[in-house]
């Protein structure tokens, strides 16, 4: 009989020989599927060739899913690949950030030696928890706080601890943990400067805590030795110094060796603390002995001694006047166990499932045996006790309390475990076990963490202590540190006082690992998914308050000193910025809140006082253009939005366009530029910059002004490049955009200094934006004909003003009306000096040995230029790059500080105030501060002057702009000079109707020229006045004149921008879209 059901056969061949596939990658695995339905009377035919898929999809793979760092990581098919696109040369600069985790390490782990829960988590847990406090401190504080306050103690630290390690097993649940244990969880959670800060503190206190065990190894020690009648040195505090310094050497010595001899020293460790703990259950239930056991506090298990010990009893005790927290301070450090197996995260075979169980599972077991050593100790000890037999059978043991002279009982001895044990040289044996291994287990955390954080390169001066050896990559140097650490705290010798210092570090690092939970819960990113589901977010929430309030009720001064060093460290780390990017919530919660601010502010309304110029700057790569960048980036830095737009006529490979953004970003990034890139490909200039003005933005934060460089490669370009600028600026006012286009004399455009070559040209690109430069001659050597003469017909106010600039640019005398209406030309300091550059300018991290020589001479280019200023422009140049001084000064002249100058501002048409405010924004900025605002306005006629000054000047005060002078214009509308006359018309030279090189779509007729005869009189009169009066200006702002559709063509009013602004000083022309960007409300 058939069989029913259906079966697949596989046949997957690794030989790209074996079958010819084009487009299929050289290394590809090709599948071939071939399933077969059975059916009655079906004979199946080895020969027969069955359908097939041929394919280079992946299948679902744990190891498609690793970092690209990880030796198991699998390629996946890109998306072109499986699509079919050409495939291209990658990009060297794409490789790099492949890895999500890029620059970030990875933690200390990879040891040969991996652990189970058991051996990796619970037994270290064990370990740390039953440490020095409950051999010879927790007798003590059954004395001081009695039963009922014990067992409060025991059980805020229990619940502390429970919610604690729910939150760590949440987030060790929430995918692979690395080495680096706290550090680790904390700084993937709440991102690297909260993990660093407090993965510093906890290394510490983990490095103290291996000082406070032992030195509790050498106190029991020094019992042991003053019974028998011996000692070291002192039997004191140099014993503890010697002895312990000694412990710690052999300890590091052993956790040095390796993971598998640590692991087997703990075994002995555990067994032996166990039987340390049935030897005292034993002899607490068996009774005293003998008499001197009863004289020396320990009558037995009674109702009496049980009644007599349920209440507190707080004394002056340790040089301190004891209460409830001064006690829970010096227990806590005995419950500080639960990171242990976190600590170690990097050795374990499973850490998400390894550290929640072993944890929880060792904290149910130590609190257990608390409880019960405190019902025991509190059962069958008394607090006071004078160790005398005959005081016993005379019933006056506690006489020695009036004398304050006992020296026996829970109060005063603080070897009450042995006394009350079966054999008591076997307590001495758990002692010594439980602090050593506790010690040990610290030792060996604290170089792993240091590890983790100088792999990480977080902190500069632990990277040398990152350095692995052997396969294990064992930090021998983390060793050596934590050494030097733990025996500088061992030497005070004084259990107590470090016990209180510790507490507030490690309830600091628990209340951390409560907030990362509660603070991933809340924001929920997609990411977050653990696998443990007992978890709560409030419980996390309450577990981070309880943590703080605990230690400012312990020691406030310490807590806040505890605060502040955090503090320190966090802010450390957000100055250096690590290049790091692990998906942390606080990058979910940035997220987060720019979404739902951004949500918010479209449903607010626009109001013209919160009015903001948010830019769409036309720029191509930022680095190209520096000049157009530095200017915008100073009207907009810190106040609004500005979009870099890079446009490309070629169709971008997925890479190349990633290479691109890449590079923009970090060049935005490292100049401090704040703004974003789009680029646009596939598209002509026209459109894509249409594309861009539609869609840029989301919501409010969208361009609401155009800007871009003026092409002086107008009357050379393509015809068709032309009609694409000049459409652009239609673009912009049909969809209500301001427009600002900024020219400078020598040009924009310097991609040919600032990129190289490769960098240039990869992909075959080449960037669509109009060059501002291009083939363009040096204007500042031209001497235009039309020279400075003297026009008495220009109004004034405030005419003495200082216009005086020591790094001035352009030598023509300035025009400056005074009072009377007379003209004198003043001559300006000009440095005609250069910038010397040499080396390689490209390396941001060279040493330029020039930089702290001091200039000599008043030209020296060092007074032009800050040093900073030099840095940042050396930033920009590729390496190995001699760039001309002239150069380099031009394409830094908007960052350097402009000294005495004044910016010019013809606000000559009401465009809402956009021609005002960008000016006025722009002397705000530090290195424009000390520029004078000086504004030109039109007047109707001589007659009117004083009047519309007057009215103007009552509107700028109203707007509350500060200005050093206003003159009104009125001999606009006179016949400009007939040298301007014949300067215009060379600019139309082949573009006028009839000429041999006219194009029809590109053309200007004479019916448009005599229409619009008027208008270009206007521009030709403006040039005069501006060479009259702003020739020696840092910047000029203008209104733009209006190209109105379908009235003026391209060429007619491209001519009037180049006779505005041809050899001029830098000119900014601005339009607004009429609506009020200022207004005199409050």
């Amino acid at each position: 009989m058939a069989p029913e059901t259906r079966f697949t056969v596989r046949r997957v061949s690794r030989d790209a020989a074996q079958v010819a596939m084009p487009g299929v990658p050289e290394h590809a695995t090709l599948e071939m599927v071939s399933t077969v339905q059975p059916a009655q009377g079906y004979e199946y035919n080895p020969g027969m060739r069955p359908s097939s898929q041929l394919t280079i999809e992946a299948l679902p793979r744990l190891d498609n899913y690793r970092n690209m760092a990880s030796v198991q990581a699998a390629h996946r098919p890109s998306l072109g690949e499986l699509h079919g696109e050409e495939k291209r040369v990658e990009d060297e600069e794409d490789i790099k950030d492949k890895d999500p985790t890029k620059g970030a390490g990875h933690g200390a782990g990879g040891h040969g030696i991996k652990l189970g829960w058991i051996q990796g988590v619970l037994i270290p847990c064990l370990l740390n928890i039953w440490g020095v406090m409950l051999f010879l401190r927790l007798s003590w504080v059954v004395g001081q706080a009695g039963i009922v306050h014990s067992l409060i103690i025991i059980g805020i630290s229990a619940i502390v601890c429970v919610l604690t390690t729910l939150s760590l097993s949440a987030i060790s649940t929430n995918g692979e943990v690395k080495g680096g244990g706290i550090y680790y969880i904390i700084s993937r959670s709440l991102g690297p400067e909260f993990g660093a800060s407090v993965g510093i503190v906890f290394a510490f206190a983990n490095a103290v805590a291996a000082s406070m065990n032992t030195i509790g190894f050498c106190d029991s020690l020094n019992n042991l030795l003053r019974e028998n009648g011996l000692q070291i040195i002192d039997g004191g505090v140099n014993d503890v110094r010697v002895v312990g310094v000694v412990a710690i050497f052999i300890m590091v010595i052993i956790c040095a060796v390796g993971m598998e001899w640590e692991s087997k020293a703990q075994n002995l460790l555990v067994v032996i603390i166990v039987g340390a703990i049935i030897d005292f259950i034993g002899g607490a239930i068996r009774g005293p002995p003998s008499d001197l056991e009863k004289a020396q506090g320990f009558p037995g298990l009674s109702g009496e001694v049980f009644k007599a010990n349920v209440w507190s009893d707080y004394r002056y005790s340790e040089n301190v006047n004891q209460d409830f927290f001064s006690v829970f301070a010096i227990f806590f450090p005995s419950v500080t166990g639960i990171q242990a197996g976190a600590n170690i995260s990097g050795d374990l075979k499973d850490p998400a499932d390894a550290i929640p169980k072993g944890t929880l599972l060792s904290l149910l077991i130590s609190m257990i045996s608390y409880a019960v050593f405190v019902l025991l100790a509190g059962g069958g000890a008394l607090r006071d006790a004078s160790g005398s037999v005959e005081d016993l059978v005379n019933g006056t043991m506690s006489s020695c309390v009036a004398a304050h002279n006992c020296t026996y009982g829970l109060q005063n001895n603080y070897s009450v475990m042995q006394l009350m044990s079966l054999w008591g040289p076997f307590i001495y044996a758990g002692c010594f076990a439980a602090t050593l291994s506790t010690a040990l287990t610290n030792l060996l955390s604290v170089p792993r963490l240091i590890q983790a954080l100088g792999i990480d390169r977080i902190y500069p001066g632990l990277i040398f202590f990152s350095k692995g050896y052997g396969k294990a990559g064992e930090p021998y140097r983390g060793y050596a540190l934590t050494f030097v650490i733990s025996a500088a705290f061992l030497l005070i010798a004084q259990l107590n006082i470090i016990a209180p210092l510790i507490s507030n570090f490690y309830l600091a690092s628990y209340a951390l690992i409560n907030f990362c939970t509660f603070h991933a819960a809340l924001v929920k990113p997609v990411g977050w998914r653990p696998t443990f589901k007992y978890y709560n977010m409030w419980l996390s929430l309450i577990g981070f308050i309880l943590c703080v309030g605990i230690m400012f009720l312990i020691n406030w001064v310490a807590s806040i000193i505890t605060l502040l060093i955090i503090f320190a460290l966090y802010l450390i780390v957000v100055y250096r910025k690590p290049d790091v990017n692990w998906g942390s919530s606080t990058q979910a919660q940035t997220y987060k809140n720019a979404l739902t601010s951004t949500l918010r502010l479209s449903s607010i309304g626009d109001h013209v006082k919160n009015y903001r110029p948010q830019v769409l700057l036309l720029i191509g790569q930022p680095a190209e253009r520096p000049p157009l960048l530095d200017l915008f980036n100073l009207i907009t830095k810190n106040l609004s939005l500005l979009i870099c737009a890079d446009l490309s006529h070629e169709r971008l490979s997925h890479r190349g366009k990633g290479a691109r953004q890449r590079r923009a970003a970090e060049w935005l990034k490292q100049h401090k530029v704040k703004a974003f890139y789009s680029i646009v490909d596939g598209m002509g200039f026209e459109e894509g910059a249409q594309a861009l003005i539609q869609a840029s933005g989301v919501g409010k934060l969208r361009p609401n002004v155009l800007a871009m460089g003026y092409k002086s490669t107008w009357q050379t370009c393509q015809r068709s490049e032309l009609i694409g600028y000049f459409n652009t600026l239609h673009d912009a006012f049909d969809n209500r955009l301001g427009v600002a286009i900024l020219r400078v004399d020598t040009g924009l455009d310097y991609s040919r200094v600032t990129t190289s070559h490769h960098h240039h040209h990869e992909d075959g690109l080449s960037l669509a934006l109009p060059s501002a430069s291009s083939s363009a001659p040096d204007l500042r050597a031209q001497h235009s004909p039309l020279g400075g003469r003297s026009s008495p017909l220009v109004g004034h106010r405030d005419a003495e003003v200082d216009n005086g600039r020591t790094e001035g640019r352009f030598r023509p005398k300035l025009a400056h009306l005074d009072s009377m209406g007379s003209i004198d030309t003043l001559d300006r300091y000009d440095s005609d000096s250069s910038l010397h550059t040499s080396g390689s300018l490209g390396t941001p991290t060279s040493h330029d040995s020039s930089k702290d020589k001091k200039p000599t001479d008043a030209g020296n280019p060092h007074d032009i230029i800050k040093s900073k200023t030099k840095a940042m422009a050396k930033k920009m140049l590729p390496l190995e790059q001699n760039i001309p001084p002239e150069i380099l000064d031009e394409m830094t002249q908007f960052q350097r500080k402009q000294k005495n100058g004044t910016v010019d501002v013809w606000w000559l048409y009401d465009d809402g105030g956009l021609t005002l405010l960008l000016p006025y924004i722009l002397t705000t900025r530090h290195n424009w501060s000390e520029c004078n605002l000086r504004i030109f306005a039109l007047a109707n006629s001589r007659l009117e002057l004083e009047v519309e000054e007057r009215n103007m000047a009552i509107l700028l005060s109203k707007f509350r702009i500060d200005y050093s002078s206003l003159k009104m214009v009125y001999t606009v509308g006179e016949t400009p000079k007939k040298e301007t006359a014949q300067f215009f018309e060379s600019l139309l030279q082949g573009f006028k109707e009839g000429d041999s090189n006219a194009s029809p779509k590109c053309m200007v007729t004479d019916s448009e020229l005599t229409a619009l005869q008027s208008k270009t009189n206007r521009q030709l009169r403006l040039r005069e006045l501006l060479q009259e009066n702003s020739s020696k200006a840092n910047l000029i702002v203008m209104s733009l004149p209006m190209p109105r559709r379908g009235v003026v063509s391209a060429p007619l009013y491209m001519a009037w921008l180049e006779t505005l602004t041809r050899g001029m000083p830098p000119f900014l022309l601005v339009r607004g879209n009429q609506q009020s960007v200022l207004t005199f409300y409050s």
